[in-house]
């Protein structure tokens, strides 16, 4: 164990104005758990202002802050200087934004059993870089675009971006079934819970009452024997949204281990075997597909400083379009509703 720090008072400077007040903590206090950080949250032993404040409560200029003594075991402070430096594909970088290409089965950041993600392993990767902070975030299995603001003040213009609704994401999306229209507005509230492991969850709910209103766009891009390709838009950016709402529609996507059609995804995990219609397995490298089809393709909204339009652009990884390549293509013959 570590010895015991002494109360520290943190006064919140340009560099730190306009942040999270847990997403602080977890810089400031380099080793330490998440769940600890929070924890002392709670319980009232972090102070703001000589107040109690929750974990979201956003650091002003001049703000102070008590954090309380803490005590770190030897094993978190090794889990935090054990991070491996990594660099992720670019798609576009200046001196406010940067903006890459996720693989899938990265976190974007620590916690819940991870001990490290995108964040983490960019700041090691850049360690002359003063400022790196998740703009967003995507989904561990989901892979395309993620932002990370290099200055205070880039995060917090593009966070009120994305709070307001100004930033236009498309998602592609591989489920499975014949999707029946071209197109469709899904508007359906989503309720979070938690169950009694504790694992996050979504469920479509009847109401706002129940949930949170939440709108997806779907149009169809490709069809095939078993399966559609889709471009999903959403209008709101809830967490699970677009899993939830193609498995609410009866068309899970490919590979969702939380809302997909968990045989299926079995199946093409161990080989593409018997048991998955429309795919031809010689054509599929390994015969495998281990991850889930969706992936942030397009981003467009405004640049922090200039206010052009910055558009943004993932083009599928390799293992998805692997596994286009050896879908089955739809019957010339089917007929499916242009509305």
């Amino acid at each position: 164990m570590q010895a015991l720090q002494s109360v520290q008072r943190r006064v919140i400077d340009e560099g730190s104005a306009g942040q999270r007040l847990d997403n602080f903590l977890i810089k400031v206090l380099k080793g330490a758990p998440k769940t600890l950080v929070y924890r002392i949250v709670r319980s009232g032993e972090v102070r703001v202002n000589k107040g109690r404040a929750s974990a979201d409560t956003r650091l002003a200029l001049g703000d102070e802050v008590r954090i309380p003594p803490l005590r770190l075991t030897e094993k978190n402070e090794e889990a935090a200087s054990t991070v491996p430096a990594r660099e992720f594909p670019v798609l576009f970088e200046d001196e406010h934004v940067l903006a890459i290409n996720k693989p899938a089965g990265v976190a974007v950041h620590g916690g819940s059993g991870v001990s490290f993600g995108v964040i983490e392993q960019l700041r090691r990767a850049r360690p002359q870089a003063r400022f790196l902070e998740l703009v967003h975030r995507l989904d561990k299995e989901t892979s395309g675009i993620l932002l990370i603001a290099k200055k205070r003040s880039a995060l917090t213009t593009l966070q009120d971006v994305f709070r307001h609704r100004q930033a236009h994401k498309t998602y592609a999306a591989l489920v499975i079934g014949a999707w029946p229209a071209s197109r469709k507005v899904i508007d359906v509230a989503l309720h979070k819970f938690l169950t009694p492991d504790g694992e996050r969850r979504v469920m479509a709910v009847k109401g706002e009452d129940e949930g949170r209103r939440s709108i997806s766009l779907v149009n169809v891009v490709e069809r095939y024997a078993a399966f559609c390709l889709l471009d999903v838009t959403i209008k709101t950016g809830r967490t699970h949204q677009i899993r939830v709402h193609l498995s609410h529609e009866e068309h899970p996507i490919v590979g969702d281990e939380k809302y997909g059609d968990f045989a299926l995804n079995k199946a093409l995990a161990r080989g593409a075997g018997e048991g998955v219609p429309g795919v031809d397995r010689q054509k599929l490298p390994d015969g495998r597909f281990e991850r889930m089809f969706l992936h942030a393709r397009y981003l467009r909204l405004a640049h922090p400083a200039s206010g052009e339009d910055l558009v943004l652009e993932a083009p599928l990884p390799p293992e998805c379009v692997a596994l286009l390549s050896a879908l089955k293509p739809a019957p010339a013959d089917a007929g499916y509703s242009a509305a």
